[in-house]
């Protein structure tokens, strides 16, 4: 069952409040990890140093929130901040994930650690002086590189891309967090432009009410942008032709997940059919076992419908149980 909370006010209270609620789940099934372990190597690195720097300059709102995370944990903010460049400093970092989008529609697998399963949350978070969201959280992470819906109407899903090559700019997490403050998918692009780039992630990017959904890929190298005008699927690896010189890892589970999920489509499958499916035994596109070849586990599923003034979605646990509803940010 995933958690719901609440809260509001500095960055650095929401952050606290994050801390504080992962604090547990960190200690019992993150702390002892590989995982951990790994990205930890990079403490005192000029890589880590440079990014520090980077947040510092240019979202020291996102600082703050760091720093009430790692103050929430009890860790310190050296371990905090590499837990949330792991993407930028390891290429094989578990976080999965599968998207289907369609015009006015996004539907997302959020796929991570399996330890986290059941210990992870819905945030509705109301930072002041800037918009409010709701998104998926997970123990010992900023929001923003899951899925998430603000009261702006913009709605975005985040799949991982695993790069091979990774520059000193902003981490990626801290990127897609501050879209969250932004107000429709023109600037999300913007913003992801304007910023030195270290790690890379695919986007799908939508407004409500306006009918367009994007699909954003985006790399230290360049921000590719396309207008989804059919049925797509994305899994963990870019397929943007602009981004076809990227050098990437494509892991088994990415690869037969895009593959199974594109034979789906071509099928007529429902979108939240594809999410659910479990045809290719070895590699499904809903990853529930403990071997699975890339240690990542499904999460959650989210259905969002942007066809109407509001993001319209659902929140499924296992296949088909639906745990939240909401319009907005309001859960209904």
């Amino acid at each position: 069952m995933l958690a719901w909370l609440q809260s509001a006010g500095s960055h650095h209270d929401i952050g606290l409040a994050l801390g504080r609620w992962g604090a547990e789940a960190c200690r019992t099934h993150l702390l002892g990890s590989p995982a951990w372990a790994e990205i930890q190597q990079w403490r005192g690195s000029p890589q880590a140093a440079a990014m520090r720097a980077n947040v510092d300059l240019f979202f020291p709102w996102i600082r703050d929130e760091l720093e009430g995370l790692a103050e929430g944990l009890g860790l310190s903010f050296d371990e905090v901040f590499l837990w949330n460049c792991r993407g930028d400093l390891w290429a094989l970092a578990p976080d999965g994930c599968t998207t289907v989008l369609a015009p006015g529609r996004l539907a997302h697998n959020e796929d991570g650690h399996p330890g986290f399963a059941g210990r992870c949350g819905l945030a509705e978070l109301r930072p002041s002086g800037a918009p409010a969201f709701v998104s998926f959280v997970y123990p010992g992470s900023i929001p923003g590189h899951a899925f998430a819906v603000s009261d702006t109407g913009l709605a975005m899903t985040v799949n991982n891309i695993r790069a091979r090559r990774s520059t000193t700019g902003v981490p990626r997490m801290v990127l897609t967090r501050a879209i969250l403050a932004v107000r429709d998918p023109d600037q999300a692009v913007a913003l992801l432009r304007a910023y030195p780039r270290a790690g890379a992630f695919h986007l799908g990017i939508g407004m409500a009410g306006a009918g367009a959904t994007h699909s954003v890929e985006f790399s230290a190298a360049d921000v590719s942008s396309e207008q989804v005008g059919q049925r797509r699927l994305h899994a963990n690896h870019a397929i943007h032709a602009a981004q076809a010189t990227l050098p990437q890892i494509i892991t088994a589970s990415s690869r037969h997940r895009q593959e199974r999920g594109e034979w789906l489509l071509a099928r007529g499958a429902g979108a939240l059919d594809i999410l659910a499916d479990q045809g290719d035994a070895a590699e499904p596109i809903y990853r529930d076992s403990v071997e699975d070849t890339d240690d990542e586990n499904t999460m959650a599923t989210i259905d969002i419908d942007l066809s109407g003034p509001l993001a319209s979605w659902t929140v499924y646990g296992p296949p088909g149980r639906a745990q939240y509803r909401g319009e907005g940010i309001r859960r209904v």
